[in-house]
This record gives structure tokens, C-alpha cells and sequence, in this order.
């Protein structure tokens, strides 16, 4: 997505992380049908994980918003999370043999993103839990974006794919996007310089986040 204002400035201060994640091996593997089941099921297990924290994060972040618009917006997207992403997840699981996400544990990334995601919510102003809800949806949609046209032979692979590139998704984030745009031009150049370092460390959690799922991480000890 092209964006100009505040979203562009954000950008390029993850440009180099979203380059990364498209070289990143498991997202080759995701494209080419050759990606490990057990890896794709470890990641889908965590993101199911994430996805209840990011929907408390969205639910913290939308009540401090200043306007009527942002509350309900980001109150719709949490709904949205346990509605269409969550159920995505459940459908996957079932398929790949997975009946209870409870009985798995939580992996460090996976913690240590979601637990930075609520404590910038709480702690922080509405454009720091801004910034740092932002580059999941953002990086999701570029990278459904760029996926698509790749396409992948595994029908399980492809259904994940087309979620993020489909555009039910592509608008929401459409809509978040341009919030932001709308919520820079309010901000002092202290809090665009703190906001913007919070998103710039959610996007580097998105990609250690794929790269945990390509190691299978657990907790060493």
C-alpha cells in the first residue's frame, strides 16, 4: 500500500524488517508447498495464542482513543480477531490434528510480543498503543499482498494466504491506516519519536515471530 503522511514515515522505519520477513524461509516454504506441517502447525498454534492478546491489546488501545470513530473501530476489530482470524485457526487446527491450543504452551516469543503489545496498551498514550498494534495488521496484509501472486499448491497454505490478501482484510487495514494518518498529524515530534519507536519494535517482533515458528521454538529449560 502507497501511503503518504505519518503511515510513510512508519514505513520506513520497517522497510528493512518487512524485506526481511519476505526472505524469510518459512514464508518461501508457504509459497512452494515444501514448508513442514509440523513448522506451519507450530506457527498457527502461537498465532492462535497471539490472537487473544492482540484482541485485549486492540480492546485497551481503542478505549483511549479520542474520538467516537477510533473506539468503535478498534472495538469492531477485536470482535473481528475471536470472529474471523480465531475461527480460521480452529478450522486449520482441526485439519492439522491440534484439539487444544490450552495444552500448548505459550513459546517466549510469543510471550515477549504479546506481553510488549499490553504493557505499550496500557502504560502508554493512545498513539503509542497505536503504533504498536499496527504492524500486525500492516505487515499481514503486505505480505497476504505479496503471497498471493505466488499462490501455493497446499490447499492449507493457500486458504491462509487468501485471508490476508482477500479484501475483507485489505479494507480493514485500509481503515486502520488511515487513522494513523489522521492520528500523526496530532502528535508532538516527542510522542511521533516514541510512537514511531513502538512500531518499529512490533514490526521486529513480526519477524522474529516467523522465525520462531521455523526453529519450532520452546522454552530451553
Amino acid at each position: 500500500m502507497v501511503r503518504d503522511g505519518w503511515t510513510e514515515r512508519l514505513w520506513a522505519e520497517a522497510a528493512g524488517t518487512y524485506a526481511a520477513i519476505l526472505r524469510h524461509p518459512f514464508l518461501a516454504g508457504l509459497t512452494d508447498g515444501r514448508l513442514d506441517p509440523e513448522l506451519f502447525t507450530h506457527f498457527v498454534i502461537q498465532d492462535a495464542h497471539y490472537l487473544r492478546e492482540f484482541a485485549r491489546a486492540l480492546i485497551v488501545v481503542g478505549s483511549k482513543a479520542p474520538t467516537h470513530t477510533g473506539v468503535g473501530m478498534f472495538a469492531r476489530h477485536a470482535a473481528g480477531v475471536a470472529e474471523v482470524e480465531l475461527a480460521l485457526h480452529e478450522t486449520l487446527l482441526s485439519e492439522l490434528g491440534v484439539e487444544d491450543i490450552d495444552a500448548m504452551p505459550v513459546a517466549p516469543t510469543t510471550l515477549a510480543y504479546t506481553s510488549y503489545l499490553l504493557a505499550t496498551a496500557h502504560r502508554g498514550t493512545f498513539a503509542d498503543g497505536f503504533a504498536a498494534v499496527l504492524p500486525c495488521y500492516w505487515i499481514y496484509a503486505e505480505v497476504g499482498a505479496a503471497l498471493i501472486n505466488r499462490g501455493s499448491p497446499d490447499p492449507r497454505y493457500q486458504r491462509w494466504i487468501d485471508t490476508y490478501a482477500g479484501d475483507e482484510y485489505q479494507t480493514i487495514v485500509a481503515e486502520v491506516l488511515a487513522l494513523a494518518d489522521t492520528v500523526g498529524l496530532t502528535l508532538s515530534v516527542t510522542d511521533e519519536t516514541r510512537a514511531r519507536a513502538h512500531f518499529a519494535t512490533t514490526a521486529r517482533y513480526e519477524w522474529m515471530f516467523w522465525d520462531a515458528a521455523w526453529r519450532r521454538e520452546v522454552w530451553p529449560v
